[in-house]
């Protein structure tokens, strides 16, 4: 590139770049320019064509000043003036012009035009509008009257065809005045716009800074995916978990070549059945658990995943919660184990206690040794039953084998049974069943839901109180109904009541017994004939427990 090219070139980058950005000094030179160029082509003009004019002192005044405006523009420190300060210069212009016109008006004329610069000059600077609008009149005016005075040529005539300049170039300050003073209100109105975008840009960064602090700081992982199944969020703990699963000889895995294991920690999970997978396909789903994986650094984790919806409603991607639960699995596996090896030798002594105690019994004993024999087999057959109800509860299965039975019935020996037991601890005990109510079920696996529920409102009443039992028939189904008055329990408690080994956290504080397995065998024994039972309690006022059946 040759060097005038390359100079030229340059001053075009310059040129667009916004006004507003440049030095003061360069802003007051290029709002010069278009005058001093102007200048220039009427210089070329003069030469061209009207040689004689440059011989003129007035118009060669009219050059020299404009150079010298133009090298003062340079020149003088604006910034370190007065800000308005450079507003001299187009009040310099209009003595300049004037100067050109008197000297070249002969020769070509309209050079009194050229006030129009200085007037938009003035005008769209935006300060002092209205001493910009007078100026605007009074400047052109000026060029043209003071000259007269001068002369002595004054008229009414000369005065007036001289005007129109004066209008027109009103015209165009008041043009340039509006359209500026719109402009700069639009201007602010977008720096205000523009300072609430940056305040709002500051906040979202800082929310963004805060987000990803604390999710880094969380023991979860969370990973965010779009529409399209791409990553857009993944925090510290989430990165850990992908690359526990990312295979040793493959740096960037896809979803398919991540190692994600089933319950049994072998077998790889399906594709369309991983967490991720889907969250993508928009699924909600909790606590879905995997491994991943292999060997010793093999981890359970939890999944959970929520969709994410745009302004219309559309699905617009997921986020997966990511949770290391290996310790609580290996500690219910450890636990599991533990009831099951206990189960297993509680009924070897037991079944060896209930044989000898049936030897016993068929060698006819005396009066008050049946008496203590007959207790011992009941509750080593209750033991017994207990133990073998842990093995099924612990290989999650109920055996019952239903037959014709008297509901009613079980319903009064089940009372009866607990009638002393009430009476001791000063519980009315009632029961509200009808004569006969015949159903399809394993009669002693509903006598023990029966003998919970009703031990249980018993035991829970420890201040007295009153416990009824009612039996009901209906729509093909029967309902047995065990309320009391006793200590009732939180909504909390009651979403847990159900679960294994729960004992509420105020049953716990008192000296009342219990493991908290009866409540859970009694779901196992009623969901194994096809039932429900649910709960219904409020503390301090007392508990219903009710289980329905199919005859």
């Amino acid at each position: 590139m040759t060097e005038p090219v390359a100079w030229a070139a340059g001053r075009l980058r310059f040129l667009r770049r916004p006004f507003h950005e440049y030095r003061l000094t360069d802003r007051v030179a290029l709002s010069q320019l278009p005058l001093f160029v102007t200048t220039l082509l009427t210089a070329f003009l003069m030469w061209a064509f009207f040689p004689g004019t440059l011989d003129n002192p007035l118009f060669l005044a009219f050059l020299i000043s404009q150079m010298a405006i133009m090298v003062l523009c340079y020149v003088v420190p604006w910034d370190r003036l007065p800000y308005t300060s450079f507003l001299v210069v187009p009040l310099l212009d209009f003595v300049s012009i004037a100067l050109g016109r008197e000297g070249g008006q002969e020769s070509l004329t309209g050079i009194s035009l050229l006030a129009v610069f200085p007037v938009i000059w003035l005008c769209a600077s935006g300060y002092y509008p209205r001493l910009a609008l007078w100026v605007s009149f009074l400047g052109p005016l000026a060029i043209i009257w003071v000259p007269l005075f001068i002369r002595g040529s004054v008229s009414g005539p000369s005065l007036a065809k001289s005007l129109l300049l004066p209008v027109m170039m009103l015209g165009i300050g008041v043009s340039v005045s509006v359209l500026t003073l719109s402009m700069m209100r639009q201007q602010r109105i977008l720096e205000e716009k523009d300072e609430q975008l940056q305040a709002g840009l500051r906040s979202t960064k800082q929310q963004e800074a805060l987000l990803n602090s604390v999710l880094d700081t969380v023991h979860l992982g969370v990973l965010a995916v779009d529409a399209d199944g791409h990553d857009i969020l993944m925090n510290r703990k989430q990165r850990a978990n992908h690359e526990l699963a990312r295979p040793r000889d493959i740096e960037d895995p896809n979803e398919s070549q991540l190692l994600v294991f089933a319950a049994d920690r072998t077998t790889l999970v399906p594709v369309e059945d991983r967490p991720v997978r889907r969250a993508v396909l928009g699924e909600t789903f909790t606590d879905y658990l995997v491994w991943l994986g292999t060997g010793k650094e093999q981890r359970a984790i939890t999944t959970s995943a929520r969709a994410m919806k745009d302004a219309d409603g559309q699905f617009a991607g997921s986020v997966i919660v990511f949770g290391d639960v290996t310790d609580l699995v290996n500690a219910l596996a450890a636990k599991d184990e533990f009831v099951s090896s206990v189960s297993h030798e509680f009924r070897t002594p037991l079944t060896s206690i209930l044989g000898y105690v049936e030897i016993l019994l068929e060698d006819e004993p005396a009066e008050d040794q049946l008496e203590a024999l007959t207790i011992i087999r009941r509750n080593s057959e209750r033991l017994l039953t207990l133990v073998s109800d842990l093995l099924a509860a612990r290989n999650g299965q109920l055996i019952v084998t239903p037959h014709a039975v008297d509901v009613a019935e079980l319903v009064r020996a089940s009372v009866s049974a607990a009638k002393p037991k009430a009476d001791a601890a000063r519980v009315v005990l009632k029961a509200d069943v009808p004569a006969r109510l015949d159903a399809h079920v394993d009669g002693p696996r509903i006598s023990q839901v029966l003998d919970n529920l009703v031990s249980n409102a018993i035991k829970y009443s420890p201040d007295g109180g009153n416990v009824v039992v009612s039996l009901a028939q209906e729509d093909g189904h029967f309902s047995c109904r065990v309320s009391d008055t006793g200590m009732g329990m939180s909504e909390e408690d009651q979403a847990e009541v159900f679960a294994k080994f729960f004992r509420t956290g105020s049953v716990r504080r008192t000296n009342i017994p219990g493991v908290g397995l009866g409540l859970s065998i009694s779901k196992a024994i009623v969901e194994a004939h096809g039932g429900t039972i649910d709960v219904e309690s409020k503390l301090g006022e007392g508990t219903t427990f009710t289980f329905r059946l199919p005859v």
